[in-house]
């Protein structure tokens, strides 16, 4: 009984599931049946009509009967076809069948996909032969008066075009007869064929609209605006060599007569209708005229620049030899007071022989203007260098003869600042004598004789004859960080002895306890004892001891108590 009713469950569950699968298989039947009914409805027929508003001759007729041939078979036997097929599967799904049913489903689909391209392609063509008629017939009215108006613009205008008149007509003889290509195309009903012709004509339309208004420029370029800067190029040059400009360099007359050698050539490349080729040409050669302008200005200039700065570069050349002379001079007088470094020694000696060397190339300038021999441009960069060099030694020795005439200022700054660092020096040591202190400590006694040492020292490099004033400013500069270390020192000795003071007068109302006593009497000792940071730590810890933050609030009293003192 137990197997019976396993056996039961097995097959209610089979027969579940083979009814599901029969649902989705009767789905994709109705979904295939759908598709093919679009395809057999869909109003082909209808459509091909349109091709009867067109001439049914030639390439019409033939594509309509093949259109009307191609679809009569999809009707009349892919559609059938596929009806017994979608038969089949059907069959093969009532009879679970479902292996069977899913390679003839796969079939159909091919098919109607097959059918359905049918469609889409004589679709296609449909369109493009009815869109290739309506082109055809707006474009080739528009090339026409394209026609007519380039046939007007070169009969009127003949004289713009040149030598390239006889090619421009004979491109233009060649609409006419493929109009009448188009035409008996047309009519025959070859209207894809006629297409073509069109196209064929707008790429001739653009090529002859682009000739008829670029050739006219470009011939009067060739002809008219370069033949009349070459002119003016030549009468320039002549011109500029009768006022003694040296322009061999320049070789213009020889690129001038190469440019009008091509211009012929150009001519005859236009003559041919190659115009991008004579267009890129007169570019470059336009260009290379600017440049030959360009160079003959910079020449005038150049002379120009000669003219006006030869002068003054001998002036200024002669004013700063003597200057550095002087300082020469000044240098030699001046080293027998102070000690100059060698390479600071050396710098009026250097000066003057670059300036020799300056002078033998001006005299060789001078030379070159007045033999009328060089190019001005050449002229004028090698005077700019001498004056830029002339310049540079000036700045170097003005530097120089600032730097003698600030070594006595230095010396004075010097010897001033010794006597305000010998009276800072004697207020600290008076300070500490004016204080209400037992006595100065050993390490203190140390850092005030090392301060006076550091200031013997100054004292003696002031003394010395040349006077080396880079070691007194070092010797200065060591002398004043350590009296300013004494001074800080001094002060910070003087507080912490008002401080261990208050600290300890704080401290006396607790003595009575025995362990505050005990340190109390350790810090006055060492107080005495001129160990007065021992003893203020020991006062600290006493008070601390006491009553914490104590020390804090005497500290702040003490501040207050030296900041009015300096006040006063």
């Amino acid at each position: 009984m137990k197997y019976i009713i396993i056996v039961i469950i097995v097959l209610l569950a089979l027969l579940t599931f083979g009814l599901i699968i029969r649902k989705k298989h009767n789905a994709v039947i109705e979904r295939l049946e759908k598709k093919k009914l679009q395809i057999q409805h869909y109003p082909i027929f209808e459509e091909l009509t349109k091709v009867k508003n067109l001439n049914m001759n030639g390439q019409t007729e033939e594509l309509f009967e093949r259109w009307r041939n191609k679809w009569t078979e999809v009707v009349d036997v892919d559609i059938i076809k596929i009806d017994s097929m979608l038969f089949d599967a059907e069959e093969y799904i009532d009879r679970f069948k479902f292996k069977k049913a899913s390679m003839i489903e796969k079939d159909i689909e091919d098919y109607i996909d097959k059918c359905d391209q049918i469609k889409n392609e004589i679709l296609s063509e449909l369109e493009e032969l009815i869109g290739s008629e309506e082109k055809n017939r707006i474009e080739i009215e528009q090339l026409k008066e394209l026609y007519r108006s380039a046939r007007k613009t070169l009969l009127a205008h003949q004289y713009s075009f040149g030598p390239a008149i006889e090619n421009l007509e004979k491109m233009l003889e060649e609409f006419p007869q493929k109009l009448d290509e188009y035409e008996k195309m047309t009519e025959e009903g070859n209207y894809l064929n006629a297409r073509e012709i069109v196209l064929l004509l707008n790429e001739k339309s653009k090529n002859m609209y682009e000739l008829i208004s670029e050739i006219p420029s470009l011939l009067t370029e060739i002809q008219t605006k370069i033949p009349a800067s070459i002119h003016e190029l030549r009468t320039g040059h002549r011109e500029m060599e009768e006022q003694s400009y040296y322009l061999q360099h320049l070789e213009l007359t020889k690129n001038l007569d190469r440019i009008e050698q091509e211009l012929k050539k150009l001519e005859e490349e236009l003559a041919n209708l190659n115009i991008s080729y004579v267009s890129t040409r007169i570019q470059e050669i336009n260009d290379e005229i600017d440049n030959f302008y360009d160079l003959l200005e910079k020449e005038v200039y150049a002379k120009n620049y000669v003219d006006k700065n030869c002068d003054s570069t001998y002036k200024t050349l002669n004013e700063v030899l003597k200057a550095t002379k002087e300082v020469s001079t000044e240098a030699e007088y001046v080293q027998n007071s102070y000690r100059l470094p060698e390479e600071e020694a050396e710098i009026p000696k250097l000066g003057l022989k670059q300036l020799e060397v300056i002078q033998k190339r001006f005299e060789v300038l001078l030379s070159r203007v007045r033999e009328e021999k060089s190019a001005y441009s050449s002229l004028q960069e090698e005077l700019i260098e001498i004056r830029n060099e002339i310049e540079q030694i000036q700045a170097v020795q003005d530097q120089f003869s600032n730097r003698l005439k600030n070594l006595r200022i230095d010396e004075n700054k010097a010897r001033a600042k010794l006597q305000s660092l010998k009276k800072i020096l004697q207020e600290t040591d008076r300070m500490l004598h004016r204080a209400n202190i037992p006595g100065i400590p050993e390490e203190m006694d140390a850092r005030l004789e090392e301060a006076e040492e550091q200031l013997f020292i100054v004292m003696q490099s002031l003394q010395e004859v040349p006077l080396n004033m880079n070691l007194v400013n070092s010797n200065l500069d060591q002398a004043e960080k350590c009296i300013q270390d004494v001074q800080k020192h001094a002060k910070e000795m003087i507080e912490n002895v008002m401080l261990i003071e208050r600290i300890i007068q704080y401290g006396n109302r607790y003595r009575s306890n025995p362990r505050v006593h005990e340190l109390l009497l350790q810090a006055e000792e060492s107080f005495h004892n001129f160990r007065y940071v021992k003893a203020l730590e020991e006062a600290a810890e006493a008070v601390e001891l006491a009553e914490q933050g104590a020390i804090q609030r005497i500290q702040e009293l003490v501040q207050e108590e030296m900041f009015e003192k300096t006040k006063h």
